[in-house]
């Protein structure tokens, strides 16, 4: 039983566990398990190309940051377990008690992270329910989102990035999954707010 399980690998997905990773030495989150599954195939980053976003060097190809970021979390945060290879077509259950199905096994998780892209191509099973058109793409590109306040679709189920209704740039992903993180560790430390950063003073 995973405490959260993250679908997707991209920006806004890998950004989320990399602070739910880091946040391991506090007392509230030490015994959470954390998993995402890093399908990244479909990834608008693929094919991009970085020369406007902060922190990372100019020309910086995002076939590359799918690569390096996944590494950063496996040696940083070993703990967080990365499932490779698998798709998800469907969630059943409710909180804390959800199923979630991919192309080759299934996994329970009290709470889940959608995190993938916005495309119209969206199907997981499960969640149609919650699929509207996105309100700041251009309607031609016919990009949808899954509705929710301020990241909750639903009890125990967020929802990071584009797929959020955010615009699509890295930085904006990378906020997104990061609030999220934020928002989950907040639930864990009792709803006291709660984030995690690193320090030279540490």
């Amino acid at each position: 039983m995973f405490d959260v399980l993250i679908i997707g690998g991209g920006v806004a997905g890998v950004s989320c566990a990399l602070v739910l990773g880091s946040a391991k030495n506090k007392t509230f989150a030490s015994d959470k398990k954390v998993g995402i599954i890093a399908h990244q195939k479909t990834s608008a980053l693929q094919e991009a190309l970085f020369n406007n976003a902060y922190g990372i060097p100019t020309g910086k190809l995002g076939s590359e940051l799918l690569e390096e970021s996944l590494l950063q979390l496996s040696t940083l945060y070993p703990h967080i377990t990365q499932i490779e290879d698998e798709k998800v077509m469907k969630i059943t259950g409710s909180f804390p008690n959800f199923e979630v199905i991919t192309n080759k096994d299934s996994y329970l998780t009290k709470n889940i992270v959608v995190a993938i892209g916005s495309s119209n191509t969206f199907a997981i099973e499960g969640l149609m329910d919650f699929v509207y058109q996105h309100p700041k793409a251009i309607v031609e590109k016919k990009r949808i989102y899954l509705k929710n306040n301020d990241h909750k679709v639903a009890e125990g189920i967020f929802v990071a990035g584009t797929l959020a209704g955010h615009r699509s740039q890295l930085a904006i992903a990378a906020g997104s999954g990061a609030a999220v993180a934020t928002d989950i560790l907040t639930l864990w430390n009792n709803g006291i707010d709660a984030q995690s950063h690193d320090s030279i003073k540490k």
